[in-house]
């Protein structure tokens, strides 16, 4: 089957610093890198990395059209991502010694996806295959409305979370990935619990505590693999797109969930985003 991916696809430029910058501060560097990312772009990698078939539906702006052939490298089918004349999408990501980071994204192309391009694409997909999207692109209810009405499982990874977004395609949803944060503003924002969100499967994730699995009334919590984390970020969404090449490829979702815990404890020992997320094989014989 096919995991059909809108996501966004953004160069990261990213800097080493002593800490994580504090309001007025001026911090130099140790080293400066720049990587494929973007939280769509990072999904379809870690999908394809794990053994799926991932179409990757997104745009580059000028200049950045080494994205998409990247993405091509890692194995993403690329067939479905145009250039468009406008800024590229660029994060500027600062990771400090302990691992942590912060993040200024501009959306550049991804907020100007055309429609027609998500139409067009998802008009070849089939009963059974996936449609995700993140909360980084624009026609995220377009390609989730289609893909409910053309009989595909639907997820959705919540960040950089909205209440609102969430509510708009919660409806659609077979499948809803966030982290403990975010369920926490979602409760707040509808007053309903993980349970009480009539999605058949939601994730919670819940950093180096691991996750917890809601399927119904039924709450099953996974413990993280631990490691010393070198750079957090990406990890979350190499964590969801191993589950959903997991589901894809029929596993139990509780061996999916277990198999990208791994994948997401090795990604965070690694600098960088989508260029930083393992294979199949590096996971399997990951031993922390």
């Amino acid at each position: 089957m096919t995991i059909w991916n809108l996501g966004s696809i953004n160069t990261d430029v990213v800097f080493s610093v002593p800490h994580i910058v504090a309001p007025g501060e001026t911090l130099v560097s140790t080293a400066r890198q720049v990587f494929l990312g973007g939280k769509g772009a990072n999904m379809s990698v870690a999908a394809a990395r794990a053994g799926a078939h991932v179409r990757h539906i997104g745009a580059f702006g000028r200049g950045a059209d080494w994205t998409a052939g990247r993405l091509l490298e890692y194995g993403v089918d690329t067939r479905s991502i145009v250039g468009l004349d406008s800024d590229p999408a660029e994060a500027i990501i600062t990771v400090a010694a302990d691992g942590e980071n912060a993040i200024i994204l501009h959306p550049g192309a991804n907020a100007a996806i055309p429609e027609d391009l998500v139409r067009g694409a998802l008009a070849e997909a089939r009963v059974g295959d996936w449609v995700v999207t993140q909360n980084e692109t624009n026609a995220q209810n377009l390609a989730l409305s289609l893909g409910k009405e053309l009989g595909l499982k639907v997820a959705y990874a919540a960040a950089p979370f909205s209440a609102q977004a969430v509510a708009a395609v919660l409806p659609l949803l077979d499948f809803l990935i966030l982290n403990e944060i975010e369920m926490a503003q979602l409760q707040a924002a509808l007053g309903k619990s993980a349970t009480e969100l009539d999605v058949p499967t939601v994730i919670v994730t819940l950093g180096a505590k691991g996750c917890q699995l809601i399927q119904g009334t039924t709450c099953t919590d996974f413990a993280a693999v631990p490691v010393e984390p070198v750079d957090t970020t990406g990890a979350g969404d190499t964590f969801t797109g191993y589950v959903l090449a997991g589901l894809d490829r029929g596993m139990p979702i509780e061996q999916a969930i277990q198999l990208a815990t791994r994948a997401a404890a090795l990604m965070v020992t690694r600098l960088g985003a989508a260029d930083a997320i393992p294979d199949l094989s590096e996971v399997t014989n990951f031993r922390p």
